[in-house]
C-alpha cells in the first residue's frame, strides 16, 4: 500500500514539474517558429510568459514549505533538504537570472548592441536541476507500507 506523506506537496511539485517542461522545454524555442513571429516580438510574449511563470513557482514554492511546515516534526529530513535545491534556483532566478535576461530582452526589443552572454544556458541549466530535485522530492512523498 503507498500512503502519500503530504498530499498538497504532492499535487503542488508535479504541477510545478509540468509547468517548468512546458513553458521552459517547449513554449519558450517553439514560439519561434511560428509564422510572422518576430524575434522582438517572440522575446516580448518570452518575457510576459516567464514572468508568470515564475509567479506560479513562487506559490507552488511557498505552498509546498508551508505544507512540510505544517506536516512535517523534523524539517531537516533529507527529503525536505533535497527541496531546498529547485526552492534555491528558483529563487535565483527571481532575484538575479530573470532580471538580467528581462534585460536583455529589452535591449534585443529596442534594436540595441546585445553582448554575447551565457545567461540562457544557466537559466536552462537550473531548469533541468529544478526538475531533477522536483522529481526526487516528489518520489519520497509516498511512503511504501505493508498491512
Amino acid at each position: 500500500m503507498t500512503i502519500v506523506k503530504m498530499p498538497i506537496a504532492l499535487i503542488c511539485t508535479f504541477l510545478w514539474i509540468g509547468f517548468v517542461c512546458a513553458i521552459s522545454f517547449m513554449e519558450a524555442w517553439l514560439k519561434f517558429r511560428a509564422p510572422g513571429i518576430t524575434v522582438p516580438l517572440g522575446l516580448g510574449i518570452g518575457r510576459l510568459v516567464f514572468n508568470a511563470l515564475n509567479k506560479v513557482e513562487l506559490v507552488f514554492a511557498f505552498v509546498i514549505i508551508i505544507n512540510i511546515f505544517w506536516k512535517t516534526s523534523d524539517i531537516l529530513k533529507w527529503q525536505n533538504l533535497v527541496f531546498a535545491i529547485p526552492l534555491t534556483l528558483v529563487l535565483i532566478q527571481t532575484f538575479y537570472l530573470l532580471p538580467a535576461l528581462d534585460a536583455r530582452a529589452e535591449l534585443h526589443i529596442q534594436e540595441q548592441l546585445v553582448p554575447p552572454s551565457n545567461q540562457h544556458f544557466y537559466y536552462v541549466g537550473m531548469e533541468l536541476l529544478k526538475v531533477v530535485g522536483l522529481t526526487i522530492f516528489g518520489i519520497t512523498l509516498f511512503k511504501n507500507t505493508t498491512i
